[in-house]
């Protein structure tokens, strides 16, 4: 998901805006030769992610410098663990810590919160899964990171999946007429997923035959008999009001899939830092 020219552009308009024209502190207490060894320690238990990005932050800076990782993106961390060791030109690593530190942490953060809702499903075949409510200009270091933490993803973007919601609905006509407008020109190989706020809205949705039918804000027993009423013609989405004490009580109904925003909007960053 991350490629390497994609995530050397991202860091390096990160690196411009955090440096500027130099910095003023570490240009004037450190030399060229001055040389640093450090560790990244994590502060907190957690997943590990974004070992390459942090990696390149620095290597982008200067390619002298050496980082050992002991952990790869996915793992499980504990308070106190030595993540990686960096070693090399004092004036690079302090001048690209605090970027360095902002991509891991905020990607730890979201692997971190994705494993916790993923788990809290329990015994339940549903997977947790991403929306667009991202960061602008951050969607593919987000998602990657649902990814580390075990989730799985929405579609990436607006061309990825035909999605129709209410104000699609209500601007066409009726469902029918908005599935039936798309399925005159989308391609084939793209899905067609219904917004649903109502039992009555899931049966057009069926008579349409659509790939995807979301069952949003509805209560535990109104997405069971929705189940039970598709029975496997479609895809089933919950979303709406899903938290870690709800979630798995809402996979209990037997959905497929459970999306939430909470799990990149609402994740803390995790507690990392860099120590000489």
């Amino acid at each position: 998901m991350l490629n390497r020219f994609f995530i050397e552009e991202h860091i390096k308009k990160a690196l411009q805006e955090d440096i500027g024209f130099g910095d003023i502190t570490t240009d004037y207490l450190t030399s060229e030769d001055d040389v640093l060894t450090c560790f990244l320690n994590t502060r907190t238990d957690g997943i590990l992610c974004g070992r390459t990005v942090f990696e390149t932050v620095f290597k982008l800076l200067s390619p002298d410098i050496n980082i050992e990782f002991y952990y790869k993106d996915g793992d499980r961390i504990h308070k106190g663990d030595k993540i990686a060791k960096i070693n090399g030109s004092a004036r690079y690593i302090l001048m690209g810590e605090r970027t360095a530190l902002n991509y891991i942490q905020r990607m730890s953060g979201i692997a971190t919160e994705t494993h916790k809702y993923q788990t809290a499903i329990g015994e339940y075949q549903a997977k947790i899964v991403d929306t667009r409510k991202t960061t602008p200009c951050f969607r593919a270091f987000e998602k990657y990171s649902v990814k580390c933490g075990g989730g799985s993803l929405h579609r990436f973007n607006l061309a990825d999946c035909a999605m129709i919601k209410d104000n699609h609905i209500k601007f066409a006509g009726s469902l029918t007429k908005a599935v039936n407008k798309l399925k005159e020109n989308i391609s084939h190989a793209h899905k067609i997923e219904v917004e649903c706020d109502t039992v009555e809205q899931v049966k057009e949705a069926l008579e349409c035959s659509v790939d995807i039918i979301m069952l949003d804000n509805m209560t535990n027993e109104e997405m069971s008999m929705c189940v039970n009423l598709i029975n496997h013609r479609a895809i089933v989405e919950a979303s709406g009001n899903v938290t870690l004490e709800t979630i798995h009580n809402i996979a209990a109904t037997g959905v497929d899939i459970i999306s939430s925003s909470a799990i990149v909007a609402k994740a803390p960053t995790l507690d990392l830092g860099l120590d000489m």
